[in-house]
């Protein structure tokens, strides 16, 4: 029987893995890969101690902090369930190769973060960090005084743009709604404030009713090709793609536990989900803000809440 079972080998798992390990915890790290998300973030600015770091590199100093304690990340692992029973829970996870485990352990703590929807359309697997971004936060500042693309309707999009507004030279804003009042001027989702403020701005412009049908360039991003709603094929010359079009929870496995209408797994303010004894921070959960400072720290009150719970368990 373990202590607990950390699902995730990013900010959350090896943060959380850090302070089981300084514990003395009896526990595993289960990842698919290293990093996740944060290993295909490119430029990253806004890691505090550090100006400036590839996403890959920060993720390789996260796992080498938590080796420094002699934790085993154990790679290439897929969860595919985690079962209560009784007083403990049963971790299932397999490889590619068809080996597969179950883990009997006293707590869980989940940390597998999300990936965004992505478009679909050519030239956006052949540019991704290429001029293709699906985080502006981490990417914006490399596209200063230059012409720029975001792809979205909802807030992320608007503030991205918004955030493009203030660095780039020119903003094109695609929206595949109408500029109408039953679309909210297109965008159903956005708030209003938002919208207000991306359509003060000169240097922004907005594109209505826009199906984006490819992404042009070959080693970088030169031109985005779109569909109007007549019909008519056009091509705007731009250095950067800011798609934002939604993102998708990594917790397909974990069906026992409460989530919202977008999967996310639903926790309280001490990363306590539906299900006693489990846990779960970061990107995967129904926290507002998406950063890897704040998965890094709702890791470390995962892992402290579940050595609260382990000191407590009874067999």
């Amino acid at each position: 029987m373990l202590d607990l079972v950390i699902i995730g080998g990013a900010a959350v798992g090896c943060s959380a893995a850090i302070y089981a390990a300084r514990r003395k915890l009896n526990f595993r790290l289960i990842t698919e890969n290293i990093g996740g998300e944060v290993a295909l973030s490119g430029e990253t600015n806004n890691w505090p101690g550090i100006i400036s770091i590839d996403g890959f590199d920060l993720a390789q100093k996260f796992a080498e902090h938590a080796k420094s304690y002699d934790v085993n990340i154990e790679e290439g692992w897929r969860v595919t369930d985690i079962v209560p029973t009784k007083n403990y829970h049963v971790v299932r996870a397999e490889k590619s190769n068809g080996e597969a485990v179950a883990l009997e352990t006293k707590t869980v703590i989940i940390g597998t973060g999300i990936h965004p929807k992505r478009l679909g359309v050519p030239g956006e697997d052949k540019l991704d960090r290429k001029g293709v971004t699906y985080c502006t936060v981490c990417d914006g500042p490399l596209y200063k005084k230059k012409i720029t693309a975001t792809i979205g309707a909802g807030n992320s999009a608007l503030e991205s743009a918004l955030m493009m507004g203030s660095l780039a030279e020119k903003e094109y804003l695609l929206t595949k709604f109408k500029n109408t009042p039953e679309f909210q001027g297109g965008f159903p989702k956005g708030d209003a404030i938002l919208i207000e403020k991306v359509k003060a701005l000169n240097n922004i412009e907005i594109i209505y009713e826009a199906d984006t049908t490819e992404i042009v360039g070959d080693t970088k991003v030169e031109a985005l090709k779109y569909k109007t709603a007549a019909g008519e094929n056009k091509t705007i010359v731009v250095q950067g793609v800011m798609v934002h079009i939604g993102m998708i929870p990594n917790s397909q496995f974990a069906s026992k536990l409460k989530k919202n209408s977008l999967g996310e797994i639903v926790t309280d303010q001490l990363c306590h989900t539906s299900v006693p004894g489990i846990f779960a921070a970061g990107d995967v959960t129904n926290i507002p803000h998406k950063q890897i400072a704040i998965a890094a720290g709702t890791g470390v009150v995962a892992a402290l809440e579940a050595i609260g719970y382990v000191n407590t368990w009874k067999p």
